[in-house]
């Protein structure tokens, strides 16, 4: 079995799915991602400053993730203690010639949730994968829209995108919720504002 996880279903209703694939936001630079985000960081996409302000659907998402019903549910599905982290969650738009090396997200990042977007074509399949400390693939996540995967960031979190087709554009939220220390603070949907404590 691979690392302690959570597939979940139905995780934003139709309408929010629909306006998140309509923001008018460029994919990233296609082509060969060399196994890392990272690779095009200069046109990553994050919902704070002025996109979450314009926005509409942005905003609610964002507020949704910062509010305490949430944190409080996550922490009842996953006991995730984010007291203190900060809010930070991407709109990724992925084309043909991504993909991701196996990694962790140890660090920084607390928790870790993608939500698909957007279905894949028949035939394709834009789930996570799912891996043993070795790199073997051990299982695949789903890639329906409104479907996710929770994992909180640890020594054997082993995860990763092989390559593999992608038709049009694969697209996913991932919300993270990361400590003090991250400095890339243009990247957190309230930067001046802590996840509070709902103990």
């Amino acid at each position: 079995m691979p690392f302690r996880h959570w597939l979940l279903t139905d995780m934003l209703p139709p309408p929010a799915l629909a306006a998140l694939n309509r923001l008018p936001c460029a994919p990233a630079s296609g082509g060969d991602t060399r196994g890392q985000r990272a690779t095009h960081n200069a046109t990553r996409t994050f919902f704070a400053g002025a996109l979450r302000s314009a926005d509409r659907a942005v905003e609610a998402v964002a507020s949704i993730y910062q509010g305490k019903p949430m944190i409080r549910a996550l922490a009842a599905c996953c006991g995730a203690d984010l007291a203190g982290s900060y809010l930070r969650i991407e709109y990724c738009q992925d084309m043909a010639g991504f993909w991701l090396e196996p990694h962790t997200d140890i660090g920084a990042k607390r928790f870790t949730l993608l939500i698909h977007l957007n279905d894949p074509p028949p035939g394709e399949s834009w789930g996570t994968d799912l891996l043993h400390a070795d790199g073997s693939l051990a299982a695949r996540a789903a890639g329906r829209a409104g479907s996710a995967l929770i994992f909180i960031p640890s020594g054997d979190s082993w995860h990763g995108f092989a390559p593999r087709p992608i038709t049009g554009i694969r697209r996913v939220l991932i919300v993270n919720y990361v400590g003090p220390d991250w400095r890339s603070r243009h990247e957190l949907a309230f930067p001046d504002r802590p996840i509070p404590s709902v103990h």
